[in-house]
């Protein structure tokens, strides 16, 4: 089973990002081939600066790794080191409907947030299926709001192998449910584009100051919480917390007596704890970065290589060589 995930370089890693992707990517590095790449291509739909873009590629590569990365296990290398994947990209570009990207909730939801419609961001599904199929990838983990990217994936492959006769492996999605959408410190889904982020690292002050500002409700200590699951602070300790601990502040909620202010130092706490391991071990990776540099160019290779062989028998099948 070879498995295949990506993650943009736009920003400061979050809680979204760790448990709608990378926990359940590094799990899933047990059980198969993985390969990981770092989407820089990607992040230029957004991102203008090549300077943070090279910032952010390598803080990606230091957060991947010390929250349990195994470079034995899985490949871990920048998506623009696999250049294979552009020109694939174009094969799948011919036989990819209008009508499919059009239909792409993604795109209207970023051009509805003020992004400008170019032609990047439009066509971001045939880089995206172009990055799945190069490797032949069987099972795609993503979060629930991707799920439609890894199904175009499929509508192309589709496409192209009906046109070209058989090419492509079809992908699947798995998407962990529980997690699938981490809430921010608005409520809303945790992302960088709302501005509502909790990172996994970074400076203790800000970061706790994040968590004490999350929005809650004006209902007293001493009223009861019937609603006490849908509260932003216990969602979020669900996450970071033994689920005994995050059961009994649920229960205290609901029965009343418990203050926000006090929930949310509890949330805080658990979840600086529950990145300290991994906090140390980027600290270490962050003094070698040679070495860290030496992982991201040996997965490369080694993805080429298996690059090279698909785009060769999609080169071959449609007639370029």
């Amino acid at each position: 089973m070879r498995i295949l995930s990506g993650i943009q370089p736009s920003g400061a890693l979050h809680l979204g990002n760790f448990f709608g992707m990378m926990k359940p990517a590094i799990e899933l590095q047990e059980q198969g081939e993985a390969l990981y790449f770092i989407a820089n291509y990607h992040s230029m739909t957004s991102l203008r600066d090549p300077a943070e873009r090279r910032h952010n590629t390598l803080d990606v590569a230091l957060d991947f790794l010390a929250c349990g990365l195994d470079p034995a296990k899985a490949l871990l290398f920048r998506q623009s080191d696999v250049p294979e994947v552009t020109e694939l990209a174009w094969l799948l570009t011919t036989v990819t409907p209008m009508g499919l990207l059009e239909r792409c909730t993604s795109y209207k939801d970023k051009i509805a947030r003020g992004l400008p419609a170019d032609h990047g961001l439009f066509a971001y599904p045939v880089l995206m299926a172009a990055d799945i199929l190069i490797y032949d990838s069987n099972i795609v983990p993503v979060g629930r709001d991707q799920k439609q990217h890894v199904e175009v994936t499929r509508d192309i492959a589709i496409k192209f192998n009906e046109a070209y006769g058989q090419t492509f492996v079809l992908p699947e999605p798995r998407i962990r449910e529980e997690t699938a959408l981490v809430p921010g410190a608005d409520g809303q889904k945790m992302s960088k584009s709302y501005g509502n982020t909790i990172e996994i690292f970074g400076d203790e002050k800000i970061l706790r100051k994040k968590i004490m500002s999350l929005k809650m409700d004006s209902r007293t200590p001493q009223e009861p919480k019937p609603d006490a699951e849908k509260n932003l602070a216990i969602q979020l300790l669900r996450l970071v917390a033994p689920p005994a601990v995050a059961r009994d502040y649920e229960d205290r909620l609901r029965a009343g007596g418990l203050g926000y202010g006090d929930l949310k130092k509890a949330l805080f706490e658990h979840y600086w704890n529950y990145f300290a391991a991994p906090r140390a071990r980027r600290a270490e990776l962050a003094s070698n970065l040679d070495a860290v540099n030496k992982v991201l160019d040996g997965s490369a290779e080694k993805a080429r290589t298996l690059a090279r062989k698909v785009l060769a028998r999609a080169r071959l099948a449609c007639g370029l060589d």
